[in-house]
């Protein structure tokens, strides 16, 4: 299925995309400095060891730390509280020309959320096997993804006769807002 069957403007395969930025962008080291000190300062804080920093392509900073223990929300990963920073400031779900910058590497939910938000670009500090040596494995997260674990939780589709009718209704909502 492609984008345009999901209705996705802008999607594109990643190496369709267009980087602007060099693979060494200038402020990388800067960002990652700050994703990593927002990291270490959320241990002190009492959240997670994570932190995460957004910049869009006006030059603003939207940041992130790890809240799922302070929230109890296993949804608040660094890079989705940047994300959602991002998206609120800009009033627009759609971040591309956006940089993500991540004290460590991404988790497959937050990879999901960048290429949601459509962010141009993710750069990382440790990766997640320092994660895993610090009690955050999410190997089998990847390995599942992949293909390669077994099943960790049956997901089954339901046969009822009404299951498009939200999309029919999408489809005739005049005033809705494409993504």
């Amino acid at each position: 299925m492609t984008s345009a069957d999901h209705g996705n403007r802008g999607l594109q395969h990643p190496e369709s995309a267009q980087h602007p930025e060099s693979a060494h962008h200038p402020g990388q080291a800067q960002y990652l400095e700050q994703a990593v000190e927002l990291a270490t300062h959320n241990v002190a804080e009492g959240g997670g060891p994570f932190g995460a920093v957004v910049v869009t392509p006006d030059g603003r900073v939207h940041t992130g730390v790890n809240r799922v223990t302070r929230d109890n929300d296993p949804t608040a990963h660094a890079e989705v509280v940047a994300i959602r920073a991002a998206a609120a400031a800009t009033s627009d779900f759609d971040l591309a020309g956006s940089v993500l910058y991540a004290s460590c590497e991404p988790c497959p939910m937050c990879l999901a959320s960048a290429l949601w938000a459509r962010i141009g670009r993710v750069y990382y500090a440790a990766d997640r096997h320092g994660a895993a040596a610090a009690g955050f494995d999410d190997a089998l997260f990847y390995d599942y993804f992949s293909g390669a674990a077994p099943e960790l939780m049956p997901v089954t589709k339901g046969d009822i006769p009404t299951s498009d009718v939200p999309f029919q209704a999408w489809r005739a909502f005049d005033s809705r807002k494409e993504y």
